[in-house]
């Protein structure tokens, strides 16, 4: 799973004023947004209308959806439309590649949704991604993967061209799985983070969830224990809002304080890397061994 929430589509008057004040577009973003409409690959920042844009950007940073833009599951969360997948199109690779080299971009997040009804659920795709644009372009590269059905045959190919880190996000804690994500699996996604450090265990893992859907603060901690128990090496926390009246309805909003307080326990069970706040996504590039900068 990679959360992919669309920005623009909340209903600012249902959601806290401090809240409503970090995501109200600026005119640095609408400029941003201006910028990277001409590239020729379609940034995934930009196509939801992040926030963090200009601190991204700004160093270089950007995402990009691979494997077209529907999901081949439904889970109550996301926005990305569910439905018969389009064919895989070879050359979006290339044109990520342009539009890396026309932006001078230095790390790239390459995520997709679940592609179910590919052999290995997309992943050589993602593997033939990667090996092109760290040759093409020497990028540094995240590949935040789906659980590809738990095949580690497809995991492996993944981890042969050896991406930078490996993200894949948990999403929520285990008890709201059957509600929030239900044909997803808890247990599948915690042995994909273990099988990744046991087929290389050099590479950067890397999970994170939401919050405000339900949760209780054990619920929270157990998620980060069982975390910690796989080796994954950065986390990122942050607030989960419903794109539509038709999603999972959001059942509180987490202050910032509370979101810093994440973070030191975190810090404490000895993650390398946290960005924890109400903005954050499971794209944000965590600093390792540095505290998270973000807004809130």
């Amino acid at each position: 799973m990679c959360s992919i929430l669309v920005f623009n589509s909340y209903q600012s008057q249902e959601l806290p004023r401090w809240l409503v004040d970090q995501i109200l577009p600026t005119e640095e973003i609408q400029n941003l947004r201006t910028k990277l409409a001409r590239s020729e690959a379609k940034i995934l920042c930009d196509a939801i209308n992040c926030p963090n844009l200009p601190e991204c950007y700004s160093k270089k940073i950007a995402a990009f959806q691979i494997l077209g833009n529907t999901c081949s599951r439904k889970c109550r969360f996301c926005s990305v439309p569910d439905g018969l997948p389009l064919k895989i199109d070879e050359l979006e690779v290339k044109r990520i590649a342009r539009s890396c080299k026309e932006l001078g971009l230095q790390k790239i997040v390459l995520t997709s949704a679940p592609r179910d009804d590919l052999v290995f659920g997309g992943a050589g795709f993602f593997s033939r991604a990667i090996e092109f644009l760290k040759e093409d372009i020497g990028v540094e590269i995240e590949a935040c993967v789906p659980d590809f059905r738990g095949s580690k045959e497809a995991l492996q190919k993944v981890i042969d061209v050896k991406p930078d880190v490996i993200t894949h996000s948990l999403e929520t804690v285990e008890k709201l799985y059957p509600k929030v994500c239900s044909k997803a699996d808890y247990n599948r996604s915690l042995e994909l983070l273990a099988g990744a450090k046991e087929m290389d265990a050099s590479v950067i893992t890397k999970s994170g969830f939401m919050l405000g859907l339900g949760e209780t603060d054990d619920d929270i901690l157990k998620a980060m224990e069982d975390l910690r128990k796989v080796d994954c090496d950065l986390l990122t926390i942050g607030q989960y809002m419903s794109p539509s009246e038709n999603h999972f309805p959001v059942h509180g909003y987490v202050l910032p304080k509370q979101f810093r307080d994440w973070e030191a326990v975190g810090r404490g069970m000895g993650f390398i890397g946290i960005a924890s706040a109400p903005l954050v996504r499971n794209s944000y590039h965590v600093d390792i061994k540095n505290s998270c900068q973000v807004k809130g």
